[in-house]
């Protein structure tokens, strides 16, 4: 077949893919006599469209998986996507509202649900397509949804053994509250920003009117739930107080001194208002000392019937009013300007209130100190490994996590109740009868599981789980983990501590940590900004192949990357350079059946290019090992655009446009083997453009995607002779650089001497063809040379051309004049600023230095020009 002469991706790539899809090329198999290597798909959320970060992610996956599967191993990339509770749940009562006029509350929650499963089945599965648009090799026969049924079965099984175990319990604790989604936040799903603020100082005088504390707040509208103040038990000022009363501004109650380590004495007043309800530190200090516990504000941060005349309030409009007040009553002491460190919902980015609620935890610490350990022990390996830092940060310091969700989209915790008796029964299955007392009044928790307990589950769950599958004993552990450092903590932590626990082994040995994109200023992509790039329109502009080389230019493990619109044009550059390289192969094939390597005399060109490819698969294959994709890609660059394409093709003519057939025979052969290594080893980076040239080649039968790695072949480590045509590709440069610098046409045709040259007389046809020579003698010495010379040296020892061979003497005569005139003014401009005393003096000392240099470097170069100009005229 004939390749088009242009270079064109739309052409072929959604063909290429549905076929590679269609013949089941990245259908994973369980097969004893293979190693397996898989990775699983960080699950996109259902509501999410292809973004710069995915392209990404799923660029580096899918250029490691090609990989590995081209060397043999039974390779399975497992893709699905995440429910993702809050994100669906908020664009669907968004779609309700506007499109129906209705709340959750309307529909109830079957109504909710129906609408939930009709909105992910129009819209889950657009970023798969997308994903399937970029290239992505993943086994789609296995796709997973979160919320399938044999993810479901997995939650459930966990969620019960957890409990059963003790790991998991409900009770009254501390959380982050969203009062915009109005459901409750683990730790991990709380941003912070920093913000101005103030520092409220409020004076609490004592009951008996013996005295006053002063206390500094950033929430005084929390006060209202204050049930104490406490004070360092080594604070000598307060040493009479403990055990006091204080009376409560504003609501005129008493609350107690107590005296606590928790508080630094030498910070602020040394006095912190206690209110256990809204703050988790409070909290601990409540329980120590047998606090009442009153929560102050209602699920959607207004104030509650416990916030007397405030109640009704929003959380914004209370905190000015009960300013004002302890204003007017004299209660303010000052107000100081203050930044802080403010949480917010990751979601929604509304300011999150810590609350006192109901809610089911995981016990953390029983869970984390073997995930702890395996990482310690390197049995789980962070790449890089400063990314363990964080891990251990995390791991180190973990509270139990919270993860109930006052959500309906999600999964519904498998706990029951008993409105006949009471009793709380949790299940793998529904139930509908309590085995306790027989009675039928059954209802389940209405609360959801935080999106990331089943995703802590994904490595296992999508294969199986807690059925013991052959895919689950086969392909688990996974092999890797690819993912952005942003949700170490969010999702590789759990991964870990889940797979440990309930597989009994770690999820993965490694985890490859990539940064995110920035745009090329080097910030953040965001909407506000305006600066967000959509990887679909890239692809419809320059194809996929250019945007995944993009990806992968200079990247390196861990490191932010920038994107860039020369990277692209940059990267479709280079598929043109190959399209157009394999197009020229291909047309001097018309005809030509190509021999097999090692049936045929190769010349030192042909040792060249081999040795250089054999060194690019080894330097290739050992970056991809240690998944250094940018450092691949660059010598992948180098190899194919430098040395094959400008340098070996070019060698390559002087036998493809000579007279000796079988010459041509043999140059070609030798062409189409070194290109069809180099489709191989661009595969992974740039799956389409490879298959398409890949499939033309005379020598191939199968598709690239299930083509083997290229390996080094020893016999082709011709050292001595490559290095042998080094010097000649040598003298070629030098050639031209000479033209270049004595303004030569470079087609311009001269005579060269080559003097004591340790050049192969072999490849001197190059040097003719490639630099313009049109006449050589090879001489011992110059004294046979009566003519004015350019000498040029190097390995290949000296090479003189005549003088009159490159310029026209007369012309450059004139040109150098010019020159030099230009030049003298310089350095007389520059000796006559030196001389005026005035500069000197108030002149800055490095521009005096400046000064000097320029001078000093014009009268050197004045002095060569003067001599060149002399040279001319006695030639």
């Amino acid at each position: 077949m004939e390749m088009s002469k242009t270079y064109d991706p739309k052409s072929f790539e959604n063909k290429l893919y549905k076929e590679w899809v269609d013949k089941g090329y990245f259908k994973a198999k369980v097969d004893s006599k293979k190693e397996p290597f898989t990775i699983v798909i960080p699950p996109p959320n259902i509501t999410g469209q292809l973004h710069i970060g995915h392209a990404l992610n799923d660029t580096i996956q899918d250029v490691i998986i090609r990989f590995k599967r081209m060397q043999g191993y039974s390779t399975l990339w497992l893709p699905g996507t995440d429910h993702a509770s809050i994100a669906t749940e908020v664009k669907i009562v968004e779609k309700m509202k506007k499109e129906e006029g209705l709340t959750k509350q309307d529909v109830g929650r079957d109504g909710f649900l129906e609408r939930a499963w009709a909105w992910k089945e129009q819209y889950g599965g657009r970023i798969v397509e997308q994903l399937k648009k970029l290239g992505a090799s993943c086994d789609w026969s296995r796709e997973t949804f979160t919320m399938d049924e044999k993810c479901s079965k997995a939650v459930n099984e966990v969620f019960v053994n957890l409990f059963n175990k003790g790991l998991i319990y409900k009770g009254d604790r501390i959380i982050n509250w969203c009062p915009c989604c109005k459901t409750a936040l683990s730790d991990a799903e709380v941003e912070y920003s920093e913000q101005d603020s103030h520092l409220w100082h409020i004076r609490y005088p004592l009951s008996d009117g013996s005295g006053e504390i002063i206390v500094a707040t950033t929430r005084p509208e929390t006060m209202l739930g204050d049930t104490a103040v406490a004070v360092n038990p080594k604070d000598e000022r307060y040493a009479d107080m403990v055990g006091k009363m204080l009376i409560l501004p504003l609501v005129n109650k008493q609350i107690p001194i107590v005296a606590d380590e928790y508080v630094e004495k030498d910070f602020g007043s040394g006095a912190v208002k206690i209110t256990p309800a809204h703050d988790p530190n409070d909290f601990e200090v409540g329980l120590r000392h047998n606090l009442e516990v009153i929560r102050i504000m209602n699920d959607d941060g207004s104030m509650n019937e416990f916030a007397g005349k405030y109640r009704g309030l929003d959380r914004v409009e209370a905190r000015k009013r009960i300013c004002e007040d302890l204003q007017a009553q004299g209660y303010m002491v000052k107000i100081e300007d203050y930044k802080h460190n403010v949480g917010e919902c990751y979601r929604c980015h509304a300011t999150v209130e810590p609350i006192v609620s109901k809610q089911w935890f995981v016990k953390m610490e029983p869970l984390a100190k073997p995930a702890i350990d395996v990482v310690r022990k390197k049995k789980v390996e962070f790449i890089p490994s400063r990314f363990s830092k964080i891990y251990f940060n995390w791991m180190e310091n973990i509270k139990d996590w919270c993860i109930s969700r006052q959500l309906w989209w999600g999964h519904r915790i498998p706990a029951y109740y008993c409105d006949d008796c009471g009793e709380m029964t949790v299940s793998k299955t529904a139930v509908a009868v309590c085995p306790k007392c027989g009675g039928k009044h059954v209802r389940q928790d209405e609360d959801v599981l935080d999106t990331w307990f089943s995703s802590a589950l994904w490595p296992f769950s999508t294969l199986g789980y807690p059925e013991k599958t052959d895919d689950l004993k086969y392909f688990y552990p996974n092999s890797l983990l690819v993912t952005a450092y942003d949700i170490i903590f969010f999702w590789v932590a759990r991964m870990i501590f889940s797979g440990l626990e309930h597989m009994g082994d770690i999820p993965f040995p490694e985890v490859l940590i990539h940064g995110i994109v920035r745009d090329s200023q080097g910030r953040k992509m965001s909407k506000s900004l305006g600066n967000g790039i959509d990887p679909l329109e890239i692809i419809d502009n320059y194809g996929a192949d250019s945007l995944r080389f993009s990806l992968v230019q200079g990247l390196a493990p861990g490191n932010d990357t920038r994107y860039t619109d020369q990277k692209t044009e940059f990267s479709r550059n280079f598929m043109n350079k190959l399209w157009n390289a394999s197009r020229f192969t291909l047309l001097n094939l018309k005809g030509v059946r190509v021999k097999e390597m090692g049936t045929f005399r190769l010349t030192n060109a042909d040792k060249w290019i081999l040795s250089r490819l054999n060194k690019a698969i080894k330097d290739i294959t050992a970056n991809l090992e240690k998944y250094e994709l940018g450092n691949a890609a660059a010598k992948l660059y180098d190899f194919v655009w430098t040395e094959f394409c400008d340098w070996y093709i070019e060698l390559a003519k002087v036998s493809l446009y000579g007279d000796n057939q079988d010459k041509k025979v043999n140059t070609l052969s030798v062409l189409v083997y070194v290109l069809e290594n180099i489709l191989k080893l661009m595969h992974p980076f740039v799956p389409f453009i490879t298959e398409e040239i890949y499939k033309n080649l005379p020598t191939t039968k199968k598709s690239i995607v299930i083509s083997s790695w290229p390996a080094v072949n020893k016999k082709y480590n011709y050292t001595k002779e490559s290095g042998e045509f080094a010097k000649a590709m040598e003298a070629v440069k030098a050639i031209r650089n000479m033209k270049a610098e004595k303004g030569v046409a470079p087609s311009k045709k001269i005579k060269a001497y080559f003097i004591a040259s340790t050049i192969n007389p072999k490849d001197v046809s190059y040097i003719y063809k490639l630099a313009g020579v049109e006449h050589a003698e090879f001489l011992q010495d110059k004294s046979a040379i009566s003519e004015k010379i350019v000498s040029l040296f190097g390995d290949f020892g000296e090479i003189a051309v005549p003088l009159g061979d490159l310029v026209d003497a007369q012309k450059e005569i004139e040109r150098l004049s010019g020159e030099l005139a230009y030049t003298q003014k310089e350095v007389e401009r520059s000796q006559k600023m030196l001389s005026n005393q005035g500069f000197v003096a108030k002149a800055p000392k490095a521009l005096i230095d400046k000064e000097k240099e320029k001078l000093i470097s014009n009268q050197e170069k004045a002095r060569k020009l003067q001599l060149e100009i002399e040279n001319l005229k006695n030639s």
